[in-house]
């Protein structure tokens, strides 16, 4: 008898948590054995019950399946209705939670993040109202096609027959910005629906999708087998691409115009792209409100890129037979003008692989599906070979093109000439100033409407993903995008362009930076107004406030805000810039600090 006494007080003192088998030696990973150590971050007894039967809480299952998709980055801001995820995050390194402020940058900063990284961003919001609070950059992210796992919590559903505070349809309030919603019923559904929302965010056509987190399901146990992610290839090869050879070698040199599309960005297809206008002798466009530049800037054959009205486009593609568009919705229009933007007798090609904007608002003679970067290699000699008997004027056309670049070039410095030496700084001069400080191989965010068209006609790099741009529209983006693409950058440096009103949606996102100690340089254009609507409406001549010259709710100067304060109180060095001359100076400084800081230009309203 006194034996077995003296064997039972040797296990209670070899374990650490009394009324607990020992564990297997199979179980005994370093926590397990830190355990048996009386270290602090020893597993408790709940985990150690788990890991005799298999079952873990639905948040730890959640937090396997992201660890095995390679997730990096939490972009959050908890609630109620997030602490077991939160919980569970104790003890996994691996897996990092960035903090924002508001959900609104919650969003944005996964959608800068994503499109810098080129994998989806994960993101978790808190329940009906937190995602009301992200919906505006969550429909940003819907029309840039950004690949996001949306995630909230939710009530615990034997909670909801009561109606309580925070509850909400959080699938049919997500679902008109989503690829698809669903909300999670049990934690053995976990692997299949979180590894089906990262397969489906980056099927074409690429996007945000939702999941509802029930806290009952993140604190349910199950043994369920988290497997591992899928291999899928998504490189498939266009079919009817000898046609399109055809077709394409049979326009006259000079009058065929790529457009370059944001796809040609997730592609990664600059380089095929711009083979493709080598042998054609063709030049290449942007999107006429693009989320990226997907094509080096550099390169003699870019012609900027298109204007945003129709009939600014018709106008442009008035000398061209033919565009090959690579990649949909490359024609956006954003105000109404009479008239299609693809003038008459001007033919459209494509090769997308979203197969629903094929021919969906523009009649075409041949438009093929396929991976972009896949099918044009394939196209490449088929188009070789098809344009070798005119090469010479396919050549001549090239040279034209490249003539035609640097007179625009030489203009558009012309306009910075011409206004350097304004007593307040020139839209122009401060976009020339701005990217010739940042060089050719530092990222740009950019929401800053008023000099965005100017910085876009002076970038000249050959780095195919610098420059990134809000186009969903919704204002609040580029701060908190900027801090996620530094973060998708490897937390390399990035500069946000920002105007002084769109600054004001997600401020919150400078504490981020600060916080996460992110090379991030904000750049505000302040110009006291929404210069963008004020110039629209000068334009309306049978606007009152045009005939007036009265604008309504378009002034940002009574009081003036105090940029360079805010920056300081969520821990930014700032300054203000009023003189053209200091404007790169301190861009350079700033960029070379390797911290967070805010650089104000004051710029005037032309």
């Amino acid at each position: 008898m006194i034996i077995i006494i003296i064997i039972k007080i040797k296990m209670a003192s070899a374990l650490i948590i009394p009324m607990v088998d020992p564990v297997p030696e199979t179980w005994c990973d370093s926590r397990t054995v830190n355990a048996y150590a009386g270290d602090s971050m020893a597993i408790t007894p709940l985990e150690v019950a788990a890991r005799r039967t298999g079952g873990r809480r639905g948040a730890d299952i959640l937090l396997e399946i992201l660890e095995s998709e390679g997730v990096s980055y939490i972009f959050g801001n908890p609630g109620t209705t997030e602490l077991p995820l939160i919980d569970a995050l104790q003890g996994r390194p691996d897996l990092k939670y960035i903090l924002a402020l508001q959900e609104a940058s919650v969003v944005a900063m996964a959608d800068g993040y994503a499109q810098a990284a080129g994998r989806p961003g994960f993101l978790n919001l808190h329940t009906a109202g937190g995602l009301g609070h992200g919906m505006g950059n969550l429909l940003n992210a819907s029309v840039s096609q950004t690949p996001l796992v949306v995630t909230a919590g939710q009530q615990d559903s034997r909670h909801t027959i009561s109606d309580p505070l925070l509850f909400g349809d959080l699938v049919s309030i997500a679902t008109p910005a989503v690829k698809w919603a669903q909300e999670v019923l049990h934690a053995d559904q976990l692997p299949v629906l979180v590894r089906r929302a990262f397969n489906d965010s980056m099927a074409a056509p690429s996007g945000p999708v939702f999941l509802s987190l029930p806290m009952d399901v993140m604190e349910e146990t199950s043994d369920v087998d988290v497997g591992s992610p899928s291999v899928i290839n998504r490189d498939s090869i266009a079919g009817g691409l000898p046609d399109l050879a055809r077709a394409l070698a049979g326009i006259t040199p000079g009058r065929l115009a790529i457009i370059a599309g944001d796809e040609v960005h997730g592609a990664d297809a600059a380089a095929q792209v711009a083979a493709v206008a080598e042998i054609l002798g063709a030049p290449v466009y942007g999107a006429s409100w693009p989320s990226r530049i997907p094509f080096a800037t550099s390169c003699p054959l870019w012609a900027g890129n298109m204007p945003t009205r129709a009939t600014d486009i018709a106008h442009r593609l008035a000398d061209y037979d033919a565009i090959f568009a690579l990649g949909g919705k490359s024609l956006i229009t954003i105000l109404y003008s009479e008239g299609s933007p693809v003038p008459p007798g001007c033919a459209v090609y494509q090769v997308s692989a979203d197969v629903r904007d094929l021919g969906r608002t523009f009649q075409t003679p041949l438009s093929l599906v396929g991976n972009i970067r896949a099918s044009l290699d394939v196209l490449l000699p088929l188009l070789q070979q098809a344009t070798q008997p005119r090469r010479a004027e396919f050549t001549a056309a090239r040279h034209r093109i490249i003539a035609a670049r640097a007179s625009r070039r030489a203009e558009a410095e012309g306009l910075v000439a011409r206004h350097r030496d304004d007593p307040v700084i020139a839209p122009c001069v401060a976009a020339h100033e701005v990217v010739r400080a940042i060089g050719p191989r530092i990222a740009i965010v950019d929401e800053a409407i008023a000099t965005s068209s100017y910085t876009r006609m002076f970038l000249d790099s050959d780095w195919a993903a610098q420059y990134s741009f809000l186009r969903g529209g919704a204002l609040g983006w580029g701060m908190p995008a900027a801090v996620g693409a530094s973060l998708g950058l490897g937390r390399e440096p990035v500069v946000c362009l920002v105007g002084d009103g769109a600054a004001l949606y997600s401020p919150q996102a400078l504490w981020t930076a600060a916080h996460e100690s992110l090379p991030v340089t904000f750049v505000v254009m302040n110009n006291r107004e929404y210069n963008v609507l004020k110039g629209f409406m000068r334009g309306q001549t049978h606007y009152i406030s045009a005939q007036e010259g009265n604008f309504l709710a378009m002034d940002l100067c009574n009081p003036p805000i105090d940029y360079q304060a805010m920056a300081t109180s969520y821990g930014l060095d700032a300054c203000l810039i009023t003189r053209a001359t200091d404007i790169a100076p301190a861009i350079e400084a700033a960029m070379a600090s390797g911290r967070p800081n805010l650089v104000e230009i004051v710029i005037s309203t032309i």
